[in-house]
């Protein structure tokens, strides 16, 4: 009788909701701003994959050979979807999926 005692008190001392009020850490703006830089070099580092595959694919097409560049085009779209799609996947992880 004591122990479903105690485990009842005790699941009632965890089921207790911790209030957490977030804030930014110092230099948090610095971070952020970095954050922003490396996005748009990712970008652009898509947008030229995409640009030399598109140029690989024409030249393949015309002189013949072993296709590669639709290897290179669906690995920068991939790329390109989970880069863009990063700060959504995050918030969702922080937030809880709320």
């Amino acid at each position: 009788m004591i122990t479903a005692y105690v485990v009842g008190e005790a699941v009632t001392v965890l089921a207790q909701e911790i209030m957490i009020t977030p804030i930014s850490p110092p230099g948090a703006d610095k971070l952020i701003n970095l954050v922003n830089y490396l996005s748009w070099i990712v970008m652009l580092a898509g947008i030229a994959a995409l640009i030399y595959a598109g140029g690989k694919f024409g030249w393949e097409r015309f002189h013949g050979g072993a296709v590669e560049s639709p290897k290179i085009i669906l690995g920068a779209l991939v790329g390109g979807i989970i880069a863009t799609s990063a700060g959504a996947i995050m918030n969702a992880v922080v937030t809880g999926g709320v």
